[in-house]
């Protein structure tokens, strides 16, 4: 199963970035990446059956305080 997953990392990988790549498309490809590897980082470890934190508790508890002072 992890090797199904790198490869459609890898696919994916090798669709988007030569045209980023071209298109001289730094700050895209750079944004590109880090959002890559965040979700490989937050789907490796769940594909082998660890449990991972939800990433929204991390925003709500990032965002919270702010709705509340708005409200």
């Amino acid at each position: 199963m992890i090797v199904l997953l790198i490869t459609a990392f890898l696919i994916i990988i090798l669709i988007d970035v030569p045209r980023l790549v071209k298109g001289r498309m730094w700050r895209e490809l750079a944004a590109f990446s880090v959002f890559l590897l965040i979700g490989m980082a937050l789907a490796i470890p769940q594909t082998l059956g660890k449990k991972v934190p939800n990433p929204n508790t991390l925003i709500e508890a990032i965002f919270k305080p702010a709705v509340e002072w708005l409200k």
